[in-house]
């Protein structure tokens, strides 16, 4: 999965990699090659007093050094700016690729996951590349040359090696080796603790209305509690790393001049090929560290690759058909024996429902809560597809035409009122980006919100904070049919819209739709008798079954479920006067 992942989203930078391997293989090459022109220093300048090849080569090595820290400099600018490409390519993907998903795939993540796996998990992946560039290229360049030069100024004393390398790596390989479930599990927490955090910050007005702070403070704490263990299980781990590494830099050093010495001692050795030899003993040494690191990295991001690739794996269960259709649709809607069944549920959420409404009239929905209402909406638009049955508008199949098209001839106005950082004009410009100032105010007006933004700082530049959280619960529910009616669409669906609304604006709003839904299909949604009693036609769900269909009316003498939701909700004088 991680080279799958890395591959594919390096592919277009192939140039600066090119150049970031040679830059890094000159920069590798002109540091292995210092100590070899130290050990001439000291062998052939420093020994035999000749100033003129101390200079000589120690000019050399000036400007084999300056050519180094600019192959350095160069090559690792390169880096961080491709890692950054390869980081900002697979958060732009992990974006499309959600953006496709229906409700169902969002729900089978989470939208925590989502998040997490946008950023950190992408942080992860992005860090393991720009390691890459600047370690594993170098490392195996400086293990390989170091131990050729150091053969070279000794072979007998190079014999440390083969006791060195296998106990530096066997003891660095068993500890990445327990990292990795270790990895997998901080991610999975880190998944948690950002669910847990998201729900309490979403709902921190309910926290405190039933006195759970408390409550919610011990959950938090499990969560990070788990979070921080784990985590401080890899610290110990990785605390482990250094300390053997260090054991065995200082072991070798004492090993490599105990020998050494005794090599010069008896005239097998020089002091300066002494002195090189060490500096390629620590140089592979630092190579083995580097890709020990490497190591240590890798099994966090093949972690961290899994969880981005599962994300652009998954295809959406909503897309266009092949083939399908641009079409301007009116808002004829006709529903025939539609349901839907979450896959893996025991029973559908709605079976059977069959209905038409024409332009020009309004069909109401109304049932109890877990009736289906909302999921008969979302079928309409795609949001989720129906596993049963056929839904067409505007005569034609809305698997048939393309999800712009059936998509831009509704007006959806969804049962959470959610509002976007901007200012009311962005938010209500959603519906029609190229409406004017004077096209917003009418919307408003329709809406019933034109006063109270007129009293907003700004008036339509006033602005709103994410989620419309600045806004009362009313204020934010007819900013959003404004939204809808700026379009002027050809079928508005209002998914229990006018909830938070009082009985007369309730009314004026009502009143105020009819001029311009005129010609358009109306779907409302709606708890309250009062707000749909007047329909064209109304559907009685429960269970997610259509257990009555008609006018109010008719209801009251065929519908007990019908009689049952009105009894509920109206006083005797209010019965008569409806009837």
């Amino acid at each position: 999965m991680l080279y799958r992942l890395v591959a594919r989203n390096l592919a277009p930078h192939k140039g600066p990699l090119l150049l970031i391997v040679a830059l890094q293989f000159l920069s590798t090459l002109a540091t292995l090659y210092l100590p070899t022109l130290n050990a001439d220093i000291i062998d052939d300048g420093v020994v035999k007093g000749r100033t003129d090849v101390i200079f000589g080569l120690g000019g050399w090595m000036l400007l084999i050094t300056a050519g180094q820290v600019v192959c350095a400099i160069v090559a690792t600018f390169l880096s961080a700016r491709t890692a950054m490409g390869l980081g900002r390519a697979v958060r732009r993907d992990l974006f499309g690729t959600v953006q496709t998903f229906s409700a169902q795939e969002v729900g089978m993540f989470g939208a925590p996951s989502l998040i997490t796996r946008t950023t950190n998990d992408v942080q992860q992946v992005q860090m393991l590349v720009l390691m890459s560039f600047t370690m594993m290229v170098t490392a195996p360049i400086m293990c390989i040359g170091g131990i050729i030069l150091a053969m070279k100024q000794d072979v007998p004393l190079s014999a440390l090696l083969l006791v060195i390398l296998p106990l530096l790596v066997v003891s660095i390989w068993l500890i990445v080796r327990k990292l990795v479930p270790t990895f997998r599990k901080v991610q999975k927490q880190l998944d948690a603790i950002n669910g847990v955090l998201r729900e309490q910050i979403t709902g921190i007005s309910v926290i405190r209305a039933f006195v759970r702070r408390d409550y919610e403070a011990e959950r938090f704490a499990t969560a990070n509690g788990n979070l921080t263990a784990s985590q401080l299980r890899t610290g110990r781990l990785l605390s482990l790393m250094f300390p053997i590494i260090f054991f065995v830099v200082n072991v070798t050093s004492v090993g490599v001049l105990w020998f050494g010495g005794q090599r010069i001692d008896a005239g097998h050795m020089q002091i300066g090929a002494l002195t090189a030899f060490l500096s390629y003993i620590m140089q592979i040494l630092m190579s083995v560290m580097m890709a020990m690191f490497m190591f240590m990295m890798i099994p966090r991001a093949a972690v961290s690759a899994e969880r981005i690739q599962a994300v652009l794996d998954t295809k959406p269960s909503v897309v266009d058909a092949p083939g399908a259709a641009v079409v301007d649709l009116d808002g004829a809607l006709v529903v025939r024996d539609a349901a839907f069944q979450y896959p893996g549920a025991e029973s559908p959420v709605l079976s059977g429902v069959s209905f038409a409404a024409a332009p020009g009239t309004t069909t109401a929905v109304i049932g109890s809560t877990g009736s289906g209402k909302s999921t008969l909406v979302n079928l309409i638009p795609r949001l989720l597809d129906a596993t049963e049955g056929s839904i067409s508008v505007g005569g034609h199949d809305t698997k048939s035409v393309t999800l712009d098209s059936l998509r831009g001839a509704i007006g959806l106005v969804p049962q959470k009122a959610y509002l976007f950082s901007g200012t009311v004009a962005s938010n209500v410009r959603m519906g029609f980006p190229d409406a004017t100032d004077e096209d917003i105010w009418a919307a408003l007006e329709i809406a019933q919100a034109a006063d109270f933004v007129a009293e907003m700082p700004g008036g339509l530049d006033a602005p709103i904070d994410q989620g419309g959280s600045n806004v009362s619960g009313g204020q934010r529910q007819r900013l959003c049919i404004a939204r809808a009616v700026i379009a002027r669409p050809a079928l508005y669906l209002f998914d229990d819209s006018f909830s938070a609304l009082d009985f007369a604006t309730d009314a004026r709003l009502r009143a105020a739709l009819k001029p311009v839904t005129t010609n358009s299909t109306v779907l409302v949604v709606a708890q309250r008798v009062s707000t749909i009693m007047h329909a064209d036609n109304i559907l009685v769900l429960d269970e997610g079954r259509l257990v009555g269909q008609g006018t109010h009316a008719e209801l009251m003498e065929t519908s007990p479920t019908y009689q049952e939701i009105v009894t509920s909700q109206m006083t005797d004088e209010d019965q008569e006067y409806a009837a």
